[in-house]
């Protein structure tokens, strides 16, 4: 039985270390010493508002993390998670006399800066605060890959599953600011997708299209025993030929030659490339254009990438989705990646032992549970938080630690 719980303590512990872990790998891939100005605008950093510096909400205003420690110690910040291709906007025109104690020159605007309500405090369509006092539903907020605003579930338009299980998710009205989204979500989105060809039409296309896949095959027979002639456009995506099979396989079942099985490199350079959207939209299948649409994590690596389909990309300003590396899981991986021994944290518990270490973590788990326990408190009974309730607070958790020392030596 003692056995049980120490495995599971175990277990838990290690759980709440990976958890420690992904928190700080949020800020890993940020500089937490020196200005992120410098670097211009950033593909991907961890961003912060100061209430103190810019309350006005026509003037929204971000700063980096190194700025966030150095310049605002002490001031009314809150985190906004990460933000894409973000300047620092920490000392200039906007904060008005205050200037940035690491990059005292800076231009007064970074015009490249997108801001939302998030830089004031809300967000979703509701335009909340998070913490939100007044909401009784523990709602699980969720953001938007491509105008990074958080939304609760229940405002997304659609069903939502397991928040662990969620992936990249892209909200309505971003989704009909890209609508050729719409096409590719018919066919690798989370949701199901649904044909609007009727049970005839559909009979007709299959047998259709299995004489298009003979004729093809016929034609790339021909083809192999011919000199090979590049065609005009892009190949569209790197996992093209693979996925294209793959649809073929669901549409019509038919056998693959062994090149295509084995993704010969000479079968590839004979194969003329088209427009993957154009192939896409050929197939028929739609969803309904409503709600937010979630996706697997590879599914930008479906977008075809045609100079065509890139100036699409570019007029709707969502060209970033062609890059792998703008994730957020991609960042945060670099973050995991990171040598954590930059963190002051994870640099004293690397020269620990492993007793060291467990015996850390549980402070650290009891010391989150106790706050926790004393703002529900406060927010129950209608307190306000002073700083005299703060500081009785921790005199408080001091003399039980106290209390344990002292019995554990009798």
């Amino acid at each position: 039985m003692a056995a049980n719980k120490a495995d599971s303590d175990t277990d838990d512990i290690l759980s709440n270390e990976e958890e420690l872990e992904k928190a700080l790998c949020v800020l890993a891939g940020s500089d937490p010493e020196n200005c992120s100005y410098s670097r211009g605008y950033v593909k991907r950093q961890a961003v912060f508002a100061c209430n103190t510096c810019t309350p006005n909400a026509a003037e929204p205003a971000g700063v980096c993390l190194a700025c966030a420690n150095k310049c605002h110690d002490g001031h009314d910040i809150f985190e906004l998670y990460t933000k894409r291709n973000f300047r620092c906007d920490c000392g200039n025109s906007k904060f008005g006399e205050f200037k940035c104690q690491l990059i005292p020159a800076k231009d007064e605007e970074n015009v490249r800066n997108h801001y939302n309500h998030n830089f004031n405090g809300c967000y979703c369509t509701c335009d909340r605060p998070y913490p939100d006092t007044d909401d009784q539903a523990n709602d699980e907020m969720i953001q938007c890959v491509i105008c990074e605003d958080w939304f609760h579930s229940r405002h997304l338009g659609c069903t939502t599953g397991d928040p662990e299980e969620l992936q990249e998710m892209i909200c309505e009205a971003c989704m009909n600011k890209a609508p050729v989204l719409w096409t590719y979500a018919a066919h690798f989105a989370v949701s199901p997708m649904i044909s609007v060809s009727h049970p005839e039409e559909e009979e007709e296309e299959e047998k259709e299209e299995e004489e298009e896949v003979d004729v093809e095959d016929g034609a790339e027979k021909e083809e192999a025993s011919e000199p090979s002639h590049s065609g005009d456009e892009e190949p569209s995506t790197s996992a093209e030929h693979t996925k294209q099979e793959e649809v073929a396989t669901r549409s019509s079942p038919c056998k693959r030659t062994h090149e295509e099985m084995s993704g010969s490199p000479a079968k590839a350079v004979t194969k003329t490339v088209v427009c993957r959207l154009k192939e896409l939209q050929a197939m028929g299948l739609e969803r309904r254009r409503q709600g937010a649409v979630f996706w697997p994590y590879s599914w930008r690596s479906e977008l075809c990438t045609c100079m065509s389909c890139k100036r699409v990309y570019v007029a709707a300003e969502v060209q970033f989705l062609m890059d792998q590396s703008d994730t957020i899981l991609a960042y945060e991986n670099r973050g995991l990646d990171e040598p954590f021994g930059q963190h002051p944290l994870m640099a004293l518990m690397s020269s620990m032992d492993r007793v060291q270490q467990l015996e850390v973590i549980y402070g650290v788990n009891e010391l989150t549970t106790s706050i926790t326990a004393f703002l529900d408190q406060c927010v129950t009974e209608g307190k306000t938080v002073t700083v005299e309730a703060v500081h009785q607070f921790f005199e408080e958790l001091q003399a039980r630690k106290r209390r344990r020392t002292n019995a554990g030596y009798q």
